[in-house]
């Protein structure tokens, strides 16, 4: 069987991307069960209960049991359902400071995450403090780039995971954004940083080899910057090959509509980010069938 070739262009069309070119090579997918649903938090930061109602930006917006209820009813009427996290799911309300990242695992445990990555101020209670956090967590934590063989998250994160939903084999990793400087040196001790785009490039082929039929990036890079040459995920997706969404992090980025940008032998790459503090939910639909991406931004209130 020829090995696939998932995307080649992608365009927009009425509330839907299009695969222009889509072929389903190695897996044999069964009928009426070759509909993806992708759901996606970032830059969560503590924020358990919803915005007060006096609130300027967000009023009565976010908070964990209203999100928790729109995964319950999405997850009631599709089969293959992913719920993914781009980090940052430390810091910014008492909840962290008083529980210390506990209460947050416990509660993304309770809704069902399939994964996430860890992003920078996943570090401020240090390598020992997310470790014990991690304990209450029933869901693994993806860091391709995180080298942490020579502290004592070795062995506690992996770079990838392979899911398979009705036939479907969906390769998820992570990459973050680079610790010095941003976290201070004792929290993250040890940990080796590693090239985020020859890392992604690396583990993406990977997944390729292994016929992933879906490849996702969950990224703490940030969305883009002034300095261009710093990377994010524009430039990730400029500078990559067979990724084919990267769900991101870190800068906040509030996207009405996911971006499209083209790699460097001129695929497209599909990059979305949701705000943070749990204010969205982002949705991708993907209909295997009709060879189409269809993305919804799903307001928490």
């Amino acid at each position: 069987m020829k090995r696939r070739t998932f995307v080649k262009n992608l365009t927009f069309t009425t509330g839907a991307i299009a695969l222009s070119q889509f072929s389903f090579g190695q897996s044999q997918l069964k009928k009426g069960k070759s509909k993806l649903v992708i759901l996606h938090t970032n830059d969560t930061h503590s924020q358990i209960e919803p915005f007060p109602t006096n609130h300027s930006k967000f009023p009565g917006m976010g908070g964990v049991a209203k999100r928790h209820t729109i995964i319950q009813k999405i997850r009631s009427k599709e089969e293959n359902v992913l719920l993914l996290d781009a980090g940052d799911i430390f810091q910014g309300t008492p909840y962290f400071n008083t529980f210390n990242g506990v209460l947050e695992m416990k509660l993304m445990s309770a809704m069902g995450y399939d994964a996430g990555t860890m992003g920078n101020h996943d570090f401020d209670i240090g390598l020992e403090g997310f470790l014990n956090a991690k304990k209450y967590a029933d869901f693994p934590f993806l860091c391709a780039n995180y080298d942490f063989s020579e502290t004592i998250l070795k062995d506690k994160t992996q770079p990838y995971k392979i899911f398979k939903k009705s036939g479907i084999k969906i390769g998820v990793f992570g990459i973050g954004v680079e610790l010095k400087g941003l976290v201070p040196d004792e929290k993250y001790g040890n940990t080796k940083y590693l090239d985020p785009i020859e890392t992604a490039n690396k583990i993406a082929n990977e997944l390729y080899d292994k016929n992933c039929d879906l490849i996702i990036c969950l990224s703490h890079l940030g969305y883009e910057y002034a300095d261009s040459s710093k990377v994010s995920d524009r430039v990730l997706a400029q500078k990559s090959e067979h990724i084919h969404l990267i769900l991101g992090g870190h800068s906040h980025t509030f996207l009405e509509k996911p971006t499209i940008e083209k790699n460097k032998v001129g695929q497209e790459v599909l990059i979305n980010q949701v705000g943070w503090a749990g204010i969205n939910l982002g949705r991708i639909d993907i209909d295997f069938e009709r060879g189409v991406f269809i993305p919804n931004l799903v307001e928490i209130k």
